[in-house]
């Protein structure tokens, strides 16, 4: 099968993507509103990845609104030059909180937590205004260095968040002397096509280049 994706509907393009790119991680972002930091936000999004260690850079891909809008996570966290707050949390959701993270994809209406919805605690930042998930093994506090998009102001447009990492939080026990993050432990989940979902239970280690050939 060869497929030109200029002649597959938006719907079409994106059921390939999550599809085929799997598992992907899933980074629970926490922002709070440019105009009031009481008024706070919480929304996974699975196009999540690292970006460097020189600085400790994260980005996450937040996707315009089917009508064109910018979704509540990038209208607060976007640059303080944009109108945003320019800040916020990436927290990793462990299996124990896979339904609460989906509960947070409810499309509330702006100034509705879901924190709230999701009976999740709100933790205090300590170099940044939004809360982290207090729940979470690992929260990543940022400030946001740029957006890129990719079609503005276009349904299902896409936007790169580059955030770089301030403070992190980590659960007591996670992380050991050499830095190391124990798997288990974390027990991340992963998102899989539709509404499917992946543990990181089952793994195997082997090593990099010509050796892993045996």
């Amino acid at each position: 099968m060869q497929i030109d994706p200029t002649t597959l509907s938006i719907e079409d393009r994106y059921k390939l993507l999550i599809g085929a790119v799997v598992p992907r991680p899933i980074a629970f972002v926490s922002t709070c509103s440019p105009n009031d930091p009481s008024v706070t936000n919480l929304a996974p999004f699975s196009f999540f990845a690292g970006v460097g260690s020189n600085p400790m850079t994260l980005l996450f891909c937040p996707a315009n609104t089917p009508d064109g809008r910018e979704k509540d996570t990038l209208r607060n966290c976007k640059p303080v030059s944009e109108g945003g707050q320019g800040e916020l949390v990436i927290n990793i959701v462990p299996h124990a909180l896979a339904q609460r993270m989906a509960a947070c994809a409810e499309p509330l209406p702006y100034g509705e937590s879901e924190f709230d919805l999701a009976h999740l605690t709100r933790a205090a930042s300590v170099k940044v205004k939004p809360p982290r998930v207090a729940e979470s093994p690992i929260s990543f506090e940022c400030r946001t260095l740029s957006v890129i998009r990719t079609n503005p102001g276009q349904p299902a447009g896409g936007n790169i968040v580059l955030a770089e990492v301030l403070h992190i939080h980590a659960a007591d026990g996670l992380v050991n002397d050499r830095k190391h993050v124990d798997p288990s432990i974390l027990d991340a989940i992963g998102r899989m096509g539709g509404g499917g979902y992946c543990t990181t239970r089952d793994r195997f280690d082997m090593p990099m280049g010509r050796k892993a050939l045996g």
